[in-house]
């Protein structure tokens, strides 16, 4: 059964929603008056930001926000709440570019989109090389409307929103050079999860929050201790559902991951357990990296990672890194409501599906 969404996350996503569509429609409009042709690249990140998507960093921002003392209704928090959503369009759509990604929600991704219609049209030059210029410009057009929705934003809360961004792309080019080098070891592998994820996905997003309350100096060390641990579990989940995560509510083909050789966790505990005692298995995990990787092969990655108990290990890590989060909110000196919010949303990023 599909892991049902929390209201903490819910009655966020609403308004957060609304305005991003208001946003998009208006610039979709502005620019497409000047060139018919601008509606394409307008469309297609609407398309990609209102089709899908959790919408966790607005919440986690939110409910930072009121535990700290802010109004729920704020448009402030709302329009934070969309800069977010942009901000994880932008790293979405470039991430997908980087990884050669054909979907993404169970759609095509922006460049594959772009490359069909360079190709159907027979223009000139190359279509992969056109259809990922466009999506990267896609992308930071995401970015440029997420900064300009910040741009009133206390000073505080601005700078956590620059730290984060340098972050996460810190966070992204560790992980394409693991990629790319192969055999990261488990220390590494944690270290990006944690910029690249988990940091920009909960801890980042609860600082901006408080700091939109004027509070973060008073709260930035408890956020931590519940958004570090947390964040870190979200990305142990994201590697088990992209390794063992069902294609139709994930909207990613299984085993996409092992393709790519993503450095995560998960592979480095296998790795290291195979390599000490199953030259058979050690031999089949030196195949992940490889796109030609087949179903069969998935098939048998995934028997032999859950038989070295690399997936129980990181089972058990998602346990214990919620329960610590958990643990951290009877400190942290924030509203009920907002306490009972976010105890509400680890359980989730802790048990989601996709």
């Amino acid at each position: 059964m599909p892991v049902p969404i929390p209201s903490a996350l819910s009655t966020v996503a609403a308004p957060v929603e609304a305005r991003l569509r208001e946003v998009l429609d208006a610039e979709t409009a502005r620019w497409s008056v000047v060139d018919p042709d601008l509606t394409a690249p307008f469309d297609a990140l609407a398309r990609f930001v209102l089709a899908g998507g959790k919408r966790l960093r607005p919440a986690f921002c939110h409910w930072a926000f009121v535990g700290a003392g802010g109004s729920p209704t704020d448009p402030a928090v709302v329009d934070t709440g969309v800069a977010f959503e942009l901000l994880h369009a932008f790293a979405l759509v470039h991430d997908d570019v980087m990884d050669g990604s054909a979907t993404r929600r169970g759609e095509r991704t922006i460049h594959v989109e772009f490359d069909a219609t360079h190709s159907t049209a027979a223009w000139r030059g190359e279509s992969r090389r056109f259809g990922e210029g466009v999506a990267i410009l896609v992308g930071d057009l995401a970015e440029v409307f997420a900064d300009r929705l910040m741009t009133g934003a206390p000073g505080d809360a601005f700078a956590v929103w620059n730290e984060l961004k340098i972050e996460l792309n810190v966070g992204q080019y560790l992980d394409v050079l693991g990629t790319a080098r192969g055999g990261t070891d488990l220390a590494t592998a944690r270290r990006i999860a944690r910029y690249k994820s988990g940091k920009y996905t909960i801890e980042r997003p609860l600082h901006v929050g408080a700091a939109l309350a004027g509070r973060l100096d008073e709260l930035a060390g408890p956020l931590s201790a519940y958004g570090a641990p947390l964040g870190e579990a979200f990305q142990l989940r994201d590697d088990i559902l992209g390794t063992f995560g069902d294609e139709a509510r994930t909207g990613k083909p299984v085993g996409d991951d092992l393709r790519e050789g993503k450095p995560t966790p998960l592979l480095a505990i296998a790795v290291e357990r195979a390599q000490r005692g199953d030259p058979e298995g050690a031999a089949l995990l030196d195949r992940v990296g490889r796109p030609d990787l087949s179903d069969d092969e998935v098939t048998a990655l995934q028997e032999l990672i859950e038989a070295t108990g690399a997936r129980t290990e990181i089972e058990r890590s998602i346990g214990e890194l919620t329960g610590e989060a958990v643990a951290a909110l009877d400190q942290a000196p924030l509203a009920t409501e907002a306490i009972d919010a976010l105890r509400q949303l680890a359980a989730y990023v802790a048990s989601r599906d996709t």
